[in-house]
């Protein structure tokens, strides 16, 4: 029995890894810029960009003789309810969204759609302003299916004309409140849009590391996955149903530890690709994740010395040491899953995902309860075979009944 559960545990690490593994390998669309569609006042450009997220499009003109640039770019806010807004930003002085200087079209609950230039001097402040490079022409409207498109003329910022490239920044918004863009999402695709605009060519490129970025994160959730929101449930199914039978003595112990000392293992490289990633993204804060990912490891690393502090059964500080090593388990493995959801709807990969690990927790709780009340059928059997009659069988074949000694 304590063979066939190793093995059963194992499976099931391998294959949660390889679905984990999986999720890197997210489909993408494969953007191409349509024949040019039919813009308002006959404008036409000379070059299109399929932007690499956001299914966003930029048709545009570069004039070098002025260094002007004439644009139109296209995309759909993520809800139609309650308006939504489409932005393109140029950012002179750096590769993010802080500091870009943004042009906007804005849809209100009317149904009206307006463009505006907001400065984004942070994260937290987006002001209506003037930009710090001229631009004229600016107008927006509304096509089918819900794309809005914002058009305008700029004269391309010196700092960005470098060879004919320039950094650029674009997004969508769910909704406007009194004039103002709301804030946009978290999700993967809304944090690497932006990039580099080659105007001379005239293609664009995910810029500012964006595609490692999102490579990180991924790494970064597939370990914590692994380790908080698998490994250390299975590892604890292991320790307190499997230790129920007799021939899995001392199997189980040794499965156990490996288990929670190999999930601690990925669960610190995890936590150390968190940290990375937010050295590398100060202005961006998940606070309730990282909370408990810090309150985790740290649960995580006092119990890893229960290995070391385990007193002999029958040792008088073995009840205490019970209290701590259990406690400290179902508080680990309630904030793992807990964290684990978290992460998910930070990276809100495809809904499958979030599925796959919703029904993974279920057939394990399921496994959970089965085995529960397995064990307890097994205590209890064992407890009525003690011997409890105040007599047994008979004394020299004379058909009298002796009472047991005790």
């Amino acid at each position: 029995m304590a063979a066939a559960t190793a093995s059963a545990a194992a499976s099931l690490v391998v294959l949660l890894s390889i679905t984990a593994a999986l999720s890197l390998i997210s489909p993408s669309l494969a953007l191409t810029c349509n024949p040019q569609p039919s813009f308002p006042n006959k404008r036409t450009y000379s070059s299109c960009a399929a932007l690499p997220h956001l299914n966003a499009t930029l048709h545009f003109t570069f004039d070098p003789a002025n260094s002007s640039l004439s644009l139109a770019y296209s995309a759909a806010p993520p809800s139609s309810s309650g308006g939504g807004w489409v932005a393109w930003a140029i950012n002179p002085t750096s590769t993010g969204m802080v500091g870009a200087q943004a042009m906007m079209a804005l849809k209100s609950s009317s149904g009206s759609v307006v463009a505006k230039t907001f400065n984004i001097s942070s994260y937290h402040s987006i002001v209506e302003s003037k930009l710090s490079f001229d631009v004229w022409d600016l107008s927006a409207d509304e096509a089918a299916g819900g794309t809005m498109r914002l058009f305008a003329s700029v004269k391309v910022p010196a700092g960005s004309r470098s060879l004919n490239q320039l950094n650029q920044v674009w997004q969508v918004g769910p909704s406007v409140t009194s004039g103002v863009p709301d804030r946009h999402s978290m999700a993967t695709d809304n944090m690497q849009s932006k990039g580099t605009l080659d105007l001379v060519a005239g293609q664009s490129t995910s810029g500012g590391g964006g595609g490692s970025g999102t490579k990180k994160k991924n790494i970064h959730g597939i370990l914590n996955a692994v380790s908080w929101g698998i490994m250390f449930p299975i590892g604890a199914i292991i320790a307190r149903y499997v230790r129920a039978f007799p021939s899995a003595d001392p199997a189980w112990f040794y499965l156990h530890a490996f288990c929670q000392s190999s999930a601690y293992a990925i669960g610190v490289a995890g936590w150390g690709t968190g940290l990375k990633l937010g050295s590398e993204s100060k202005a961006i804060r998940y606070t309730g994740h990282r909370n408990i990912g810090i309150a985790l490891f740290a649960v995580a690393t006092v119990q890893i010395f229960a290995l070391f502090l385990r007193p002999k059964k029958d040792h008088k500080y073995r009840f205490y040491w019970n209290i701590y090593h259990h406690g400290l388990g179902y508080t680990i493995l309630v904030l793992g899953i807990l964290n684990v959801f978290k992460g998910l709807d930070i990276l809100q990969p495809e809904n499958k995902w979030k599925s796959a690990y919703i029904i993974f927790i279920s057939v394990l709780g399921g496994v959970a309860v089965l085995l529960e009340l397995i064990t307890w059928i097994i205590v209890l059997k064992r407890k009525s075979g003690k011997p409890t009659k105040p007599y047994d069988g008979y004394n020299n074949g004379q058909g009298r009944q002796q009472p047991l000694a005790i």
